[in-house]
């Protein structure tokens, strides 16, 4: 038998949803927007923020939606002037030692906090600003931690303790100098991962990657190119250039996670190192080969040093036939080791040691992923 649906109301309007779901998510669900900084999906309710409180009937005081179950027969006002009075108060005092520099904030336009002050109409703050200094920490090669832009929300705590289960960052301090930071203090010291989680959940700037440029014009979605695993990612593309990499939330293979490398490893894609064909290492023949430049070539005259030059799909695998051919003649086929890549998809992988084991007859076979 199916769960028995639950219906309320919010504002009035019908709500219809699986019984167990908070009334935040069921509002969200059904395309009412209640505002919230600490909420995530992903994440146990917390209720940190106070931002989706609402008046219930037959509740006291203002509970807050995402730590409250939606029950049947529910009257809930999330958008009347009474709970927002109260909102905007809140979001005052978070605001009140926030940076000022939402032009320059690499989260412009893609932040939560600017997304509820918005939607609360609020324009100006009737308490003092005592602005926190910046307090940058770069240690990281992957993303900035600016402590100063935090809103203490918790969701990157939560995040690398419910779903990572690395538990580095925690509530460090007390009062008005309470930070979120590795125990350790920097994150190069810490037990950190790298694998963006934090970043990606963060409401607001406190948490941005480093190769991060502009923002995407469009969105594709792909699948990883690096292990076997397949997970699933949505690249954020601007012209030809990869600028944001963010998970596949449906995708089943990862659940809406990336390790390090799918998340922050993509610069090759653009890299002008990249090879585009193959080269072949040749030696100037043009001369009698001398004792000097005979030093240069291996025991069957090929070069050991010389210019790696451009050349064609066909020549470069008729030069590999032949010299493979030239060492299994000459040395046995043991002597020849085959190197395969994550990069390649499972069912090249195992042609290539098919190929190995088989037509060359070495089972000296191994995998990027060893390293």
């Amino acid at each position: 038998m199916p769960d028995k649906k639950v219906v309320f109301a919010i504002d009035g309007q019908r709500v219809e949803t699986a019984r167990g779901t908070t009334v935040l998510q069921a509002a969200l669900d059904a395309g009412i927007y209640i505002p919230n900084l600490c909420y995530s999906p992903k994440l146990e309710p917390y209720g940190g923020c106070r931002l989706c409180i609402c008046k219930i009937a037959g509740m006291r005081g203002l509970p807050t939606a995402c730590t409250t179950r939606a029950a049947d027969g529910m009257a809930v006002e999330s958008d009347s002037d009474e709970v927002n009075k109260v909102r905007r108060m809140i979001l005052e005092l978070m605001i009140s030692d926030h940076p000022a520099d939402c032009l320059s904030c690499g989260a412009n336009q893609d932040c939560d906090l600017q997304r509820v002050a918005n939607f609360l109409g609020v324009k100006e703050l009737r308490v003092s600003r005592n602005v926190r200094k910046p307090k940058i920490d770069d240690s990281n090669p992957f993303f900035v931690r600016d402590s100063s832009k935090c809103i203490l929300c918790g969701k990157c705590v939560r995040v690398c303790h419910e779903v990572r289960g690395v538990s580095n960052l925690d509530f460090v301090k007390r009062g008005f100098q309470t930070e979120i930071a590795p125990f350790e203090g920097l994150i190069c010291d810490s037990r950190c991962e790298s694998c963006g989680e934090c970043v990606d959940i963060c409401p607001v700037g406190a948490l941005l990657p480093k190769q991060e440029a502009l923002p995407p014009t469009r969105e594709v979605t792909t699948v990883c190119p690096y292990c076997g695993c397949g997970c699933g990612l949505v690249l954020g593309v601007r012209g030809n250039r990869i600028v944001r990499v963010r998970a596949e939330e449906a995708n089943p293979a990862n659940d809406g996670q990336l390790c390090v490398k799918g998340r922050f490893g993509l610069d090759f894609v653009s890299s002008p190192n990249r090879l585009k064909t193959p080269l072949i290492r040749r030696v100037a023949t043009t001369v009698p080969v001398v004792e000097e430049e005979a030093r240069k070539r291996d025991a069957c005259g090929y070069a050991r040093e010389g210019k790696l030059v451009e050349a064609t799909w066909d020549e470069a695998l008729d030069f590999t036939a032949k010299r493979l051919a030239e060492i299994r003649n000459a040395h046995g086929p043991e002597a020849i080791a085959g190197f395969c890549s994550a990069k390649c998809t499972n069912e090249e992988n195992y042609v290539f040691q098919k190929f190995m084991r088989m037509a060359v007859g070495s089972n000296h076979v191994a995998h990027c992923a060893h390293l």
